[in-house]
């Protein structure tokens, strides 16, 4: 069960990071920094480090719901605190549970081996390689969960915000660009 979890976890992250590469190869627009610094990190990166950098516009309700706008890359983003700590996300409806990239376990304060040689799934690339943890505490607006198992990927930026958190709220809506969480 925690083969097909890790499986279903690990091919949403790469189709992630694929539409990632395909929108920001479609933008025609390329940020002066981006082009004109010489850097050793991907493309791939540089833009997970810029969505990061930016705030998600996200906003809580007097009903309890959360909102969320469409960001430029066409994904939906929130700032979730896991452990007490902020993590940048993307909302990942298509996922079964939650990953974390290796930098955003260290913010939650999750320990983690150096090698991270558990392999976790498998990707278009062959085996996918990172480690299973429990989460103490993970909270969006109103809700929380305790207890919930994630994956940490020995590769990869950007975290994932998947069913296993996102279940918790009666019902996820997308209307435009626009996502709601009730």
């Amino acid at each position: 069960m925690r083969g097909l979890i890790a499986f279903v976890i690990v091919t949403a992250f790469v189709a992630t990071l694929v539409a990632q590469v395909a929108s920001r190869s479609a933008s025609p627009i390329v940020s002066q920094a981006t082009a004109s610094s010489p850097t050793s990190e991907t493309g791939d990166g540089n833009r997970v480090a810029e969505l990061k950098a930016t705030n998600s516009r996200q906003f809580a309700n007097g009903d309890g719901s959360i909102a969320l706008d469409r960001e430029a890359d066409g994904h939906f983003y929130a700032d979730v605190r896991i452990n007490g700590n902020q993590v940048h996300m993307l909302i990942d409806t298509g996922a079964s549970g939650i990953a974390l990239s290796r930098d955003d376990a260290r913010t939650a304060g999750l320990a983690t081996s150096i090698a991270m040689n558990d392999v976790v799934g498998e990707g278009a690339d062959g085996e996918v390689k990172g480690e299973f943890v429990q989460l103490d505490r993970v909270e969006l607006g109103p809700l929380s969960a305790s207890g919930l198992e994630a994956v940490v990927l020995n590769s990869g930026q950007q975290s994932l915000l998947g069913q296993s958190f996102l279940s918790k709220y009666s019902s996820v809506q997308i209307e435009g660009d626009r996502m709601v969480l009730r």
